[in-house]
């Protein structure tokens, strides 16, 4: 069942108000939206990109009646302080996830995320908490946010490397759901994050190629002061 059916059988409606994650996701704003409520958004965690339960209590009104917690990458949110949270307002809490993969392909994305882990030089690498399962091998490009991370990213594919932006502009930039809302780490990820790849597909080759590739540029990088 999708997002805007959930929402709605749940009760949600007209006049309340759903928490959810500027960090992506367009499609679970507009759910919300076209289940009848408005979407509130909320800040990230810097480590697992998904929402910080400190910033989901932060933007809670007496209108407040559901979030929808969205996992990110293949790391999960922190459920136990969400769920936590919705019981004690009584708020729902909805899980929205990533497309499963098999045992097979999780554990050889994460052979090839340890070897990035082990051998990337000037970026820094994700968290590798338990459980996460590397859908996207989503590292941080230091210096002056969005000019250097994007210059970074086309010198990559100039030699040949598959890199993409997870998120180009959060969803409180965007015309159609524009918020005055302050999300720092939300603005950071988008302005920093670069996915590298770490498909089952890739050779030991193809992956020396990244290694390679990201440390001949990352040393020439400088964190801003």
């Amino acid at each position: 069942m999708g997002t805007a059916a959930l929402l709605r059988a749940a009760g949600v409606g007209v006049g309340d108000e759903v928490i959810v994650p500027a960090f992506g996701n367009v499609d679970i704003a507009e759910a919300v939206t076209r289940a009848g409520a408005l979407p509130v958004f909320a800040d990230i965690d810097p480590r697992t990109y998904c929402l910080d339960p400190a910033a989901v209590e932060a933007v809670m009104t007496a209108r407040t009646t559901a979030v929808v917690v969205v996992h990110r990458f293949g790391r999960p949110a922190d459920l136990v302080r969400l769920h936590e949270l919705g019981r004690r307002h009584e708020m729902l809490v909805l899980e929205r996830g990533e497309t499963e993969t098999s045992y097979d392909e999780v554990a050889q994305r994460r052979e090839r995320a340890a070897y990035l882990d082990a051998r990337l030089r000037g970026v820094r690498t994700p968290d590798h908490a338990d459980g996460h399962t590397y859908q996207q091998y989503v590292v941080r490009v230091p210096g002056n946010g969005r000019p250097d991370r994007d210059a970074f990213a086309r010198a990559l594919r100039a030699r040949g490397v598959d890199c993409r932006v997870p998120v180009k502009t959060p969803l409180h930039r965007l015309p159609e759901f524009r918020r005055c809302v302050t999300l720092p780490q939300t603005e950071l990820a988008a302005d920093e994050t670069l996915a590298l790849p770490v498909d089952a597909s890739l050779t030991r080759r193809d992956m020396q190629r990244v290694v390679s590739a990201c440390n001949a540029l990352g040393g020439l990088l400088q964190p801003a002061f």
